[in-house]
């Protein structure tokens, strides 16, 4: 029987993403609530995933996995980095 892996995640073409990684275990992997809204409030793509998964696994009471990414641009100084989503 797989065990249950939460992406912290909306987005069913993430969850793609993440099963093409994991595919090798035996996971069950599922989208993270709906309902469940996350601010993302970290200074770093890895403290926002951590965050994340944090958030989901409390709030589902199952393990749970996250990444976050973004744009960082040299002549921008690593601009728009972790505000990437929302930069302009």
């Amino acid at each position: 029987m797989p065990k249950l892996l939460v992406v912290a995640t909306g987005n069913p073409g993430k969850l793609r993403e993440m099963q093409t990684y994991l595919d090798s275990l035996d996971w069950e992997l599922q989208l993270k609530p709906p309902e469940l809204e996350i601010e993302e409030t970290g200074d770093t793509f890895a403290a926002n995933a951590c965050l994340k998964a944090s958030v989901v696994a409390q709030a589902t009471g199952q393990w749970a996995i996250a990444d976050d990414s973004g744009l960082q641009v040299d002549a921008l100084d690593g601009a728009p980095g972790i505000y990437s989503a929302r930069y302009g």
